[in-house]
């Protein structure tokens, strides 16, 4: 056990002093208070009433969907910039170009898809080719009736993330959703670079 620390006759000075100076807590907050300007009720006729919309049980009312702050997958991926050449890009999302290889990732899961996707991307560009197909599917929707609302396409949201990312990003030019032909929403055209 510590032995207490022995205060010197200077310490004991000192903090009688500020002992004499403090104030109880509670006084200095009674004084706050009364020092306070206290606001006038507002009268009836100054408060505006809230208007509450029709509301009917069941529907649906759809007042924030201009207040959305993420863009679907769809208008982020035309957002993008064009890398390619225009005309190839025109005649890619028209289904004139044809893939050169595809894989499908139907039903696989996150973590079986990932090292599938790399390596087919890693044997394209190593055998030239310069426009794949990765089919990823539309998704399933599963809505459990909960309040936060479900993203269905788990793998159509995150292959274009894995596509920009180390080790894919340096070999990929461009993505873009498929023409209809080619499987429309439920798969990405994926434009490689040139392999010096």
């Amino acid at each position: 056990m510590k032995k207490p620390r022995h205060v010197s006759a200077e310490e004991r000075a000192l903090w009688e002093e500020v002992a004499k100076r403090a104030e109880p807590l509670q006084k200095s907050i009674t004084k706050l208070i009364r020092a306070a300007p206290q606001k006038p009720d507002p009268q009836p006729s100054q408060i505006k009433p809230h208007i509450i919309p029709n509301f009917r049980v069941g529907s649906v009312v759809d007042h924030y969907a201009d207040h959305d702050l993420l863009p679907s997958l769809s208008q982020q991926i035309r957002a993008a910039p064009v890398q390619m050449d225009q005309k190839a890009f025109g005649r890619l999302r028209r289904g004139k170009l044809k893939p050169e290889a595809r894989i499908d990732l139907h039903g696989m899961t996150l973590a079986q898809a990932h090292p599938v996707l790399t390596g087919f991307i890693l044997r394209s560009a190593g055998a030239g080719y310069r426009l794949v197909l990765v089919i990823t599917g539309k998704g399933k929707q599963r809505d459990d009736g909960g309040p936060i609302p479900m993203r269905f396409g788990v793998l159509r949201h995150q292959v274009p993330q894995w596509l920009v990312m180390a080790p894919l990003g340096g070999l990929v030019m461009q993505i873009t959703e498929s023409h209809v032909r080619h499987g429309g929403q439920g798969a990405y055209y994926v434009y490689l670079r040139r392999t010096r």
